[in-house]
């Protein structure tokens, strides 16, 4: 018999499409799955994008590149998750989702790793949850029992691509911050003196000299010159063993201004003579650039000091490490500026700058409070020098301690450079 095509009318209804019911799974299951590798590749796809684009080292580029590939990778395998658990057009759709699902949980534990000295509890906890989700993703579509050909080349071929991710990721953050260093050099030069034409004056020339011999820039944080004038008396007779022990006392191997123990001469504290900046803070010094000035410092011959005695000191940043904003002046203290608690002012005075700090790679950049730079310029009748403070806004009075300490200057590459005492008699000046 021929089946008659049934009229329409009364009692018939048009059938809707069924959707084909998945062999391997619910559908929340895929959505579980989906849902997680997208975030996965969006995430990782998006800082990726950020760090090819600015990021300050040629590692944190590859970074950048090797995660630009992470996403692609996980989108395909996300492709595939579709593939497999309806269609199965393609016989090893199963694989390339579980590969895709594997540089995920790969790709989001390196970041959670990287962002564990961070700020941002935020992304902390995001990419933990990620990770856990791969693992499960990972775990639900190998009971799907996907086809893997060759299981011992494709279980190398993981675990090669995996070490060598994990090298690059180590290379970056742990081997290549401590291996590049290097620091500028000051170097100082002091000229013949000077009279004044009425002979009641004279003036001594020093240059100063700034090379970077090093492979890397740096940034200026700050950098000054002063002259101490020194009394130098001598004893008529040999001095006492017990002075000689006095004087040790009162070493301290961190300041310039420490004299070795003399069996004739008396040693007085100094006391400052001039004292200038020589370089701007925000300034930037390249591979292989010199900086020279010269600075004169001019006294009466009547001058009660016995020998001059020259600094010079520079605090640097190294340019792969951060990106310094635009340095501007902060204030002084004798106009209502502020110093924090932690810095001994006594009878100093301080001329302050601040800048913005931004860090060196993206993933940082978006995971870390923003951090200022404070320098302050520091002089008084017995010295100068540069202090520098990088904090969060609000921080600025708290005590940082020696660990905190060290962390900060490793990880925006802080330098100190510091050339002196150096010392120049004036009796043959005073004396013509």
């Amino acid at each position: 018999m021929i089946p008659l095509p049934s009229a329409p009318g009364a009692g018939s209804r048009r059938r809707l499409p069924r959707i084909p019911k998945s062999p391997r799974g619910s559908l929340a299951v895929l959505v579980g799955i989906l849902l997680v590798l997208l975030l996965s590749a969006l995430l990782t796809g998006w800082f990726g994008v950020e760090n090819l684009s600015w990021a300050l080292t040629y590692t944190g580029r590859i970074t950048g590149a090797v995660l630009i590939v992470s996403s692609v990778t996980t989108v395909a395998g996300a492709a595939a998750v579709v593939d497999h658990w309806y269609r199965n057009c393609f016989a090893y759709s199963g694989l390339v989702a579980l590969i895709g699902t594997a540089v995920a949980l790969l790709a989001n534990v390196m970041l959670l790793l990287e962002t564990l000295n961070g700020d941002s509890l935020t992304y902390r906890v995001l990419w933990t949850l990620l990770a856990a989700g791969c693992l499960w993703a990972a775990f639900a579509l190998w009971r799907t029992s996907p086809v893997i050909p060759a299981p011992k080349r494709v279980a190398t071929a993981v675990i090669a691509s995996s070490a060598l991710a994990l090298a690059n990721f180590g290379y970056q953050t742990l081997y290549k911050p401590y291996q590049d260093t290097g620091r500028p050099v000051i170097k100082m030069a002091v000229g013949e003196p000077v009279l004044r034409k009425d002979r009641r004056a004279f003036s001594v020339p020093v240059d100063i000299k700034l090379e970077n011999r090093s492979d890397l820039g740096f940034y200026v944080l700050g950098a000054e010159f002063h002259t101490m004038g020194e009394r130098v008396p001598l004893s008529a007779t040999d001095r006492l063993r017990t002075q000689w022990r006095a004087d040790a006392e009162q070493w301290n191997t961190s300041s310039p201004e420490t004299r070795p123990l003399s069996r004739r001469e008396i040693h007085q504290p100094g006391q400052l003579v001039a004292a200038q900046p020589w370089m701007s803070p925000g300034d930037w010094v390249e591979p292989g650039d010199e900086f020279v000035t010269r600075t004169v410092v001019q006294l009466p011959m009547d001058t009660p000091y016995d020998q001059l005695a020259f600094y010079a000191t520079g605090s640097f940043a190294r340019k792969d490490k951060l990106s310094l904003g635009q340095v501007r002046p902060g204030g002084n203290t004798w106009s209502g500026g502020r110093v924090p608690a932690w810095m001994s002012q006594g009878d100093l005075d301080s001329v302050i700058y601040r800048g913005r700090v931004r860090e060196n790679n993206a993933l940082d950049e978006q995971t870390r409070d923003p951090r200022f730079i404070t320098v302050y310029w520091a002089f008084g009748p017995h010295g100068a020098e540069v202090i520098e403070s990088v904090t969060r806004t609000g921080e600025e009075d708290r005590t940082a301690s020696d660990a905190e300490s060290h962390e900060l200057v490793d990880r925006y590459g802080i330098v100190r450079t510091r050339m002196g005492p150096l010392e120049r008699s004036l009796w043959d000046i005073k004396t013509q």
